[in-house]
């Protein structure tokens, strides 16, 4: 979740939606985010909304699960009195910043107060985030008997130097143990790795590959580094005191990924996501690249119903005031047009491995169909099956291909 929020419209006090997100609300899933911005340290290169404890102005870490309950009530009231049908909750992700800096006990009631506003569908995917050094084996059993289904682990490598360069605090060797407990407990687990770092050479990505698949997790995301202004690795590549990415290096680094997730069994379904089999994909991000509803719970967090956007106020202090005020917590949002929705769903449903049909794009849109195919940026068997579908090629160029389809 980037710190910086976008410009839009102002979001009304009672959290009231237009008529227009209600219309085929009961044919689209809902979901629910909950953000918990707290971290132990700020990396670098991270450019999310979190906050470390010296950087809280009195905010309390202990009084967060309490607000984030008062948003779920608030969210439940305001979408039924906007007159979106009930639904029960599809999938359920609690991100951040580092979720289980929290007791598990505190995730878990938040999760309760979802499951109390709106019932969990069956089968429900409950994913939480977390840092190989932010639980042990008790938090991961208290969070499988709260529900949860799932858990992400913020792997980012194996290689002590990459680590160090990406300010992550946790050791190497930890991962596999945390996996095994998670396995213990009865969770599904998934790896974040990231590449590109500065001073990662090949074989150093090699290694994180290796190490990762060694532990069998069920998902994989592998993320390349961007650098993202303000960040403090910003500012150390523009002093030169350390390289920026190198582009070449950084679409190797993806094809070896690809290759070796491949040959251990794993299907890539999303760009930057890769899974044991479909039932292990995440159903949740599933939902945000196919244009579902969520709500987002927390300090910054997003939420997208029926064609309508908005975005929580970024600090804790001012997030809490809202919401224990019983106000919306929301800084601005906005309605989309047709065209910007349109846009939307190229930009979003190219990155997926199911495709995109070429029926939905515009009639400019569907004359650079063959010339993608010459080019060897989506298969040519797929656009005859009617469907855009990157290849290898295609998924390294990604944003070109989604350029020359708006």
């Amino acid at each position: 979740m980037p710190s910086s929020l976008p410009l839009g419209d102002p979001a009304p006090e009672d959290g009231l939606l237009p008529a227009q997100a209600s219309a085929h609300a009961a044919q689209r899933d809902l979901g629910v985010y909950l953000h918990v911005p707290f971290c132990r340290v700020r990396c670098g290169y991270c450019d999310f909304n979190t906050y470390t404890a010296t950087e809280l102005r009195g905010v309390k870490q202990s009084d967060y699960a309490d607000q984030a309950i008062a948003e779920v009530g608030f969210a439940a009231r305001a979408l039924e009195a906007s007159g979106l049908p009930a639904r029960r909750v599809a999938t359920v992700f609690f991100g951040g910043g580092t979720p289980t800096l929290l007791p598990a006990g505190d995730l878990g009631r938040m999760l309760g107060a979802v499951r109390d506003a709106w019932g969990l569908a069956p089968g429900a995917e409950v994913t939480t985030e977390a840092n190989p050094d932010s639980v042990d084996a008790d938090d991961l059993m208290a969070l499988a008997d709260a529900g949860f289904t799932r858990v992400s682990f913020g792997m980012q490598s194996a290689v002590p130097h990459v680590l160090a360069t990406l300010e992550r605090t946790h050791d190497p060797a930890r991962v596999p143990l945390v996996v095994q407990w998670a396995r213990d407990a009865g969770l599904d687990v998934s790896l974040d790795l990231i590449y590109g770092t500065p001073g990662e050479s090949l074989d150093d990505w090699r290694r994180s590959l290796d190490a990762a698949l060694a532990c069998a997790p069920d998902h994989l995301s592998a993320y390349a580094l961007i650098v993202e202004d303000g960040t403090k690795l910003a500012r150390q590549i523009r002093r030169g005191e350390v390289a920026e990415p190198d582009d070449d290096l950084t679409a190797d680094m993806y094809e070896l990924a690809d290759a070796a997730l491949e040959a251990a069994g794993y299907g890539w379904y999303e760009v930057s996501n890769w899974a044991t089999s479909p039932e292990h994909r995440s159903r949740h991000n599933l939902s945000y690249w196919r244009g579902a509803d969520w709500w987002g719970v927390g300090p910054g967090a997003h939420s997208h119903v029926g064609g309508v956007r908005w975005w929580n106020v970024k600090h804790p202090a001012a997030y809490a005031q809202r919401v224990l005020a019983g106000v919306s917590p929301a800084a601005g949002r906005e309605t989309l047009d047709a065209e910007t929705q349109r846009v939307e769903d190229v930009l979003l449903g190219v990155r997926i491995s199911d495709g995109l049909p070429i029926a939905e794009l515009g009639a400019e849109a569907r004359r650079e169909v063959a010339a993608l195919i010459a080019d060897g940026l989506i298969d040519g068997a797929a656009a005859v099956r009617g469907d855009i579908r990157l290849t290898l090629r295609g998924r390294l160029l990604a944003d070109a291909v989604v350029r020359r389809l708006t």
